[in-house]
């Protein structure tokens, strides 16, 4: 039997992925008590509202992230982002932040998404997340990955991208290659090194560089 694997957070009212940036606004637009005038008796609905950035929570980044003339979120096709065979990277008991090209060698990679799973995820929604000490893709990574043939790459870390370097080697040599980065996952303990497929699948909207997904995988047949 197949099963499905969930590998994102969940989105909440005033919830923090990158300190210093707007957090989600959740609220009703229309509650239950208010709709009770508009339906007849003993029937509500309610109609929510959020105000939120596109990088918030577990989110994929497109082309157009990082440069002005790259496709958008509604530019992904089907195939760029679900259905895709998946491996796992271990990096848990790295030796350091930095996760080099020697890291990747050794596994085919090519047409499948290759999820990095560093456990950063375990310390979501705390100081230590955002505290400067996230593991990271280096930029002989990103082009060992590009020239492998990799058709997405997640991580569940802070960022795929040493924050602070500023030039953001990896997104700019992904993105600029067309592969998909999918930041902030989780779980990625619960998936085995292979055999299964991944999903990262956002709404068709324009204009946009990156936009929350609900990732999952799916394993066996």
């Amino acid at each position: 039997m197949a099963r499905l694997i969930d590998l994102s957070h969940e989105i909440e009212h005033g919830m923090v992925t990158y300190r210093g940036l707007p957090v989600p606004a959740i609220s009703d637009w229309l509650s239950r008590e208010a709709s009770a005038e508009r339906y007849a008796p003993g029937t509500t609905f309610q109609i929510g509202k959020i105000d939120m950035l596109a990088n918030t929570g577990t989110y994929i980044d497109a082309p157009f992230h990082r440069y002005a003339s790259g496709a958008d979120v509604a530019g992904y096709a089907l195939e760029a982002v679900a259905d895709i065979p998946g491996v796992v990277f271990r990096a848990a008991k790295r030796q350091s932040r930095a996760l080099d090209a020697e890291h990747f060698s050794g596994r085919e990679v090519r047409g499948k998404a290759v999820l990095v799973h560093t456990g950063w995820d375990a310390n979501w929604r705390t100081d230590t997340y955002a505290g400067g000490q996230h593991p990271f893709l280096t930029r002989d990574a990103a082009d060992y990955l590009v020239n492998a043939g990799a058709r997405l790459v997640g991580i569940d870390s802070l960022n795929i991208d040493d924050d602070k370097d500023g030039a953001r080697p990896a997104h700019t040599i992904l993105l600029g290659a067309g592969v998909a980065i999918v930041e902030h996952m989780t779980n990625l303990g619960a998936l085995p090194d292979s055999g299964f497929t991944f999903f990262a699948v956002p709404p068709r909207v324009r204009g946009m560089g990156s936009f929350p997904v609900r990732a999952f995988a799916r394993v066996g047949a």
